[in-house]
């Protein structure tokens, strides 16, 4: 096996994959001289032995021997030595920041003889119990596995014995009878007493911690998330410091600028006389930051130096948390902290202004997720609104819904459909699956660095915190605000995660300022946020190799889609121009019963998608706008067979004459599947007058566009395309419409003759293909669906989700695409098809064109374009920007 262990003065921040990003992170700030109790680093090597083989490797005790020695020559005491005990923390850390996802266990040495050590050595009775207290109560729940409303039942009847609500107000002999308490929990629950010896409760600690990696709210994060399963976590080992000391001592977390916002200054949170996981919890409310400069300036003054030190260092947002000891700093993490979408932006671009990155650094760090966030809309509180309270802007956004007081009640009412707002005292890491279902989140206590926060924060969610006038009733599911106002469950509350406001009732929504600037209504000088996203888009252009079309069917489409951005039209589907009351005009075409009754049929509807082609067209003057031909099966345009077969039925002699002859045409029609039937390519073969109306028309808007003076742009797409000799058909007879046209009219418009590549056996022999060809357009949906053999209209709600919860994917295959699969057939197709035709022109136009990972693929594959819906198209604009940049990047990295 490899070297297993690292101190952390053998670390640096780019050893995340093996140290952590915990691990990695507490070793750079030692390397830079700052204030960090000494420790050491148990790699993630050995947690994937562990997961994989069911044991820690071979040589990892003899490593941690050897390195907690070491640490006990630093500090100059043993672990748990009765008289004079070292105490360590056995914290979790993966690569990627997973905030409360696995375990960490404090006060690691402390036995019953050892809490004595710890009293007399700190000159505190009370701070000795509290520690152990929390120990075993730490220990029990996350080592083995008890249940942790038990321990928090003793300590509330604790209290309650007491006549306090504040565990601050419990002295050391309630603390003692405590810790006898707690240990009667643990010896009841797994049949034995809670471990005396040191190293072992080191080593069923550092298990416990790999452990928690395959913990279910871990596996749910990571899949939300999207990282990796296959990482494994280290265990860093640390030397505890105390916050829990008394009144000069405390615990805080800081961010060197707003999260929220991206504003610099001072933010965070502080609790005196607490240990760490008492701020992250909310379960006492914190200070802000602030007012330690008045609890303690001299740590206050060394933090803020300190937190320079560190974004400069980073170059970036960092995260920290903190203790102090009696009054000397200590440094316990620090990462590149999770933002808001809007900070992310705002941080990108002051990060440039202050020199500390370029904008390529700048664009590669803001994501089409976080953009699509920016443009979600926001409330319009100018009417009659009811604001009943006030906490502290979380997580930005708007959200909508009822209340509901615990996760499994909000996955329930998401599941039927409903959106819920999940209201708790305060989350903890088993709050996920419901944080996850609701539409957002509102506590009552907590700050910006709670659980609840930094979770929706790096979620997306819209969340409100520390709304501490809100008395929270979870067994009767009520809450009541100021004013007598209360809310039961299934009440529709409004939260506002930018402002912290809370509304009763439904609160109206306006368009965002990000989409008033795409739309060009807002100056973007005019609005800090909308500048930086200005910029950052400018860039993102400038480098981006991707054209960026959209998914357009009408001209208003087309307009929006350009405002905000296309290059063209990379979809425009015929079949929804002759839905509403053009469908009578398809049902007399389909019911024709010879040839001049079907050509009166096509004569009717081909001035109707002249005009339709004419305002696209004339939307995008200048532009590309391909236009696929018929596809659907004709069936849809006629009503459903079960319906109509009644309806004749339940008529009987008195059924109209057109019914009985629609009947007819539908079973005639029905196909066992359609999806697989006459459609298509095959229409157009089949029943060539349809599609060559189609193609008359669209010749004839081109025409009327030149003469107009316009530069129109056509490009002819046959769907489904899966042989040359269908390909070769359906352009002759295209190509020979179009030049009557133009004979007919005077005026020749040039207008390519492509296909989409959405069946299997298209992109297998795409080489074939181009030769007549002269563009390849990939229709991922149809390819996915093909390739996978899945019906995307029953799978996705059947067992999509099931498959997800298996790790069949991580993500569904339609939403981003499927590299190994459907995108090997996208690579096979575009080698193919160029090594035919070099100059092919090739983009893709099903909804993986809008997906922010998949445009990164299309960029890798050699595409031309991407063609996504209107509202996507800022966010493939700004992906394909960043997936240049990151292959740049990536290309220097690999000449080192």
């Amino acid at each position: 096996m490899p070297k297993l262990v690292y101190d952390f003065k053998e670390g640096n921040k780019d050893l995340k994959d093996l140290l952590g990003g915990k691990g990695a992170n507490l070793a750079e700030m030692t390397n830079l001289g700052l204030p960090v109790p000494p420790g050491f680093i148990i790699t993630t090597e050995a947690c994937r032995y562990y997961l994989k083989e069911g044991k820690v490797p071979d040589g990892l005790a003899a490593e941690v021997d050897e390195h907690l020695a070491d640490l006990e020559r630093k500090i100059g005491r043993r672990l748990g030595d009765p008289a004079d005990p070292l105490l360590v923390s056995v914290r979790s850390g993966a690569k990627f920041s997973m905030p409360g996802m696995m375990e960490t266990v404090l006060n690691i040495g402390l036995t019953d003889e050892s809490v004595h050590g710890l009293a007399k050595q700190a000159g505190n009775e009370r701070f000795a119990w509290d520690s152990y207290r929390r120990l075993i109560q730490m220990f029990g729940k996350t080592v083995l596995d008890i249940d942790g409303t038990q321990f928090e039942h003793a300590m509330d009847a604790a209290k309650k014995a007491k006549g306090t609500t504040s565990d601050l107000d419990l002295d050391a002999d309630d603390l003692h009878r405590l810790v006898d308490a707690f240990k009667g929990i643990v010896r009841d629950a797994v049949g034995r007493d809670f471990p005396q010896d040191p190293r072992e409760q080191m080593n069923l600690a550092i298990n416990a911690v790999f452990d928690s990696w395959n913990a279910p709210r871990a596996v749910l994060y990571r899949r939300q998330e999207r990282i990796p399963g296959d990482l494994g976590t280290a265990v860093s080992i640390v030397a505890m410091v105390f916050g829990n000391l008394g009144m000069d001592s405390g615990t805080g977390v800081a961010f060197t600028r707003d999260p929220g916002t991206g504003q610099q200054g001072v933010y965070g949170d502080y609790l005196q006389n607490a240990q760490g996981e008492d701020v992250v919890a909310g379960i006492r409310n914190t200070v802000p930051l602030q007012d330690l400069e008045k609890i303690d300036p001299t740590s206050y003054a060394e933090l803020m130096q300190i937190m320079q030190t560190l974004e400069n260092h980073y170059r970036d947002l960092c995260d920290i948390e903190f203790t102090i000891e009696r009054g000397k700093l200590w440094m316990l993490q620090t990462r590149v902290g999770k933002r808001t979408a809007a900070a992310a932006f705002r941080i990108a671009v002051e990060l440039v202004d202050q020199g500390m990155i370029d904008m390529d650094e700048a664009l590669d760090r803001v994501t089409g997720d976080q953009l699509v966030q920016l443009m979600f809309p926001r409330f319009d509180v100018s009417g009659d609104v009811r604001q009943i309270t006030k906490g502290v802007s979380a997580s930005p956004g708007a959200a909508v819904g009822k209340a509901v007081f615990d996760s499994g009640r909000a996955v329930e009412q998401a599941a039927a459909g409903e959106e819920v707002i999940l209201v708790r005292r305060e989350t903890n890491p088993d709050d996920l699956h419901g944080m996850i279902a609701s539409r957002g989140i509102l506590t009552s206590r907590g700050g910006k660095t709670s659980h609840a926060a930094v979770v929706a924060r790096g979620m997306g969610k819209t969340c409100v915190c520390g709304a501490e006038e809100l008395d929270i009733d979870l067994a009767g599911r009520t809450f009541t605000a100021p004013g007598g106002v209360t809310v039961a469950e299934g009440d529709v509350i409004s939260i506002d995660g930018t402002s912290g406001a809370v509304y009763l009732g439904e609160v109206p929504v306006m368009a965002s300022s990000v989409v008033e600037f795409f739309e060009g209504r807002l100056d973007p000088q005019a609005d800090e946020l909308v500048s930086a996203v200005s910029r950052i888009m400018q860039h993102a252009d400038a480098r981006r190799r991707l054209g960026v079309h959209a998914n357009a069917d009408t001209g208003p489409d087309c307009a929006r889609a350009r405002r905000f951005g296309a290059e063209g039209v990379g979809l425009a589907r015929t079949e929804h121009m002759f839905l509403g009351e053009r469908r009578q005009l398809v049902e007399r075409l389909i019911l024709a019963e010879d040839e001049a009754s079907r050509q009166a049929a096509l004569d009717a509807l081909e001035p109707l998608q002249r005009g339709d082609f004419v305002e696209i067209l004339e939307a995008m003057d200048g532009l590309p706008v391909t236009i696929r031909t018929i596809d659907p099966p004709l069936h849809e345009f006629l009503p459903d067979l079960t319906d109509l077969t009644v309806k004749v039925a339940l008529a009987g002699d008195q059924a109209t004459e057109q019914d009985r002859k629609l009947l007819d045409a539908v079973r005639r029609l029905h196909e066992q599947n359609p999806m697989l039937g006459l459609r298509g390519v095959r229409l157009d073969l089949v029943i060539p007058g349809l599609v060559n109306m189609q193609v008359r028309a669209i010749a004839h808007a081109a025409a009327d566009r030149k003469k107009a003076g316009g530069d129109p742009r056509p490009e002819i797409m046959i769907p489904l395309t899966a042989s040359v000799q269908e390909m070769e058909i359906a352009r002759e007879y295209a190509e020979k419409v179009l030049a009557e046209v133009a004979e007919e009219t005077g005026i020749s418009v040039h207008t390519l003759i492509g296909t989409m590549i959405e069946v299997p056996r298209a992109a297998l022999i795409s080489g074939q293909i181009a030769q007549s060809a002269e563009f390849f357009s990939f229709g991922t949906n149809d390819l996915t669906q093909m390739t996978w053999a899945f019906s995307r209209d029953d799978v996705e709600g059947a067992f999509f989700g099931r498959y997800i919860a298996l790790g069949v994917f991580g993500v569904s295959p339609f939403e981003s695409i499927d590299r190994e699969g459907v995108g090997r057939l996208v690579r096979i197709s575009v080698e193919e098809g160029r090594a035919t035709r070099p100059d092919l022109h090739i983009g893709v136009c099903g909804e993986h064109g809008g997906d922010p990972d998949s445009v990164h693929f299309f960029h890798e594959t050699g595409l031309d374009y991407v063609s996504c819906s209107p509202f996507r198209v800022p966010v493939a604009r700004l992906e394909a920007g960043r997936a240049a940049v990151e292959e740049q990047l990536a290309g220097r990295s690999d000449t080192r």
